[in-house]
């Protein structure tokens, strides 16, 4: 066992993720997921995510969206965060054209029930170059799908509920080669149960005392995966973690 240490501040503290080989992923699509937890595991304050973050996590978590084709969330994450379209600057834009990736990525939004606000930012603000897709399932109420369909591009992704694997089999479909997850807590339980989680990226947070709800809550059934350290970082007194999943023959019996 090594002793952890501080090391040397790092001018650039995207550039290790950037320079991260997504290229070959285990299934459809390079799956990131990116969320920040507090020393005793909790992952909200009062219901938000973003109480929790601090602000070297919340710089790196606006720029992680560099590296994504397309953020994934939650419906309940973006009710309760208030979601907007992505936003990057000149200089990031720029670098994504040189990679041949879009300007920005699009926001696509996973919900079952479809209880959403089509008049909200994350929909109504949304150029149409990056419009917001909703992945949902076959079983949704006819409805709100209508209502859907006027303000997102709709992907049906299971018949009951919105299943992992068809979700990121549609997404690839579409040219999305790296999905950038930003929560919530089920539905990274549901892609990780799926085997479909390539890549963890997690901020601790120096807080304790938040919300009774962990990182990742396991659909029933679901079985252990396990994942291999790559590299960390610390700012002020936060801690940058990236993990990737062991293949099947290190990671499971």
């Amino acid at each position: 066992m090594e002793p952890l240490e501080r090391s040397a501040p790092i001018p650039d503290p995207l550039a290790p993720y950037l320079a991260v080989d997504r290229s070959q992923p285990r299934h459809e699509c390079w799956v990131a997921g990116h969320t920040v937890a507090g020393l005793d595991g909790t992952a909200s304050i009062h219901g938000r995510v973003g109480a929790l973050s601090t602000a070297p996590d919340q710089d790196l978590f606006r720029r992680m969206r560099q590296i994504a084709d397309v953020v994934m969330v939650g419906a309940q994450t973006v009710r309760s965060e208030g979601y907007a379209p992505m936003r990057l600057n000149e200089d990031a834009q720029t670098q994504r054209r040189a990679r041949g990736q879009s300007e920005m990525p699009p926001v696509a939004v996973v919900s079952r029930s479809l209880d959403l606000d089509w008049s909200s930012q994350v929909f109504a603000g949304a150029p149409e170059h990056a419009r917001t897709i909703v992945i949902t399932c076959a079983k949704a109420d006819p409805e709100r799908l209508a209502a859907a369909e006027q303000a997102a591009t709709i992907i049906i992704a299971g018949e009951d509920r919105v299943e992992p694997a068809k979700a990121l089999q549609a997404l690839a479909g579409l040219g999305y080669r790296v999905v950038l997850c930003e929560g919530g807590p089920r539905w990274l339980g549901e892609l990780v149960a799926a085997d479909r989680l390539d890549e963890l990226c997690l901020s601790i947070s120096p807080m304790m005392g938040g919300d009774q709800l962990p990182v990742s809550v396991a659909p029933p059934g679901a079985g252990i995966a396990q994942f291999a350290l790559q590299a960390t970082m610390v700012a002020d007194d936060t801690l940058f973690l990236r993990y990737e999943a062991k293949p099947p023959e290190e990671g499971r019996s």
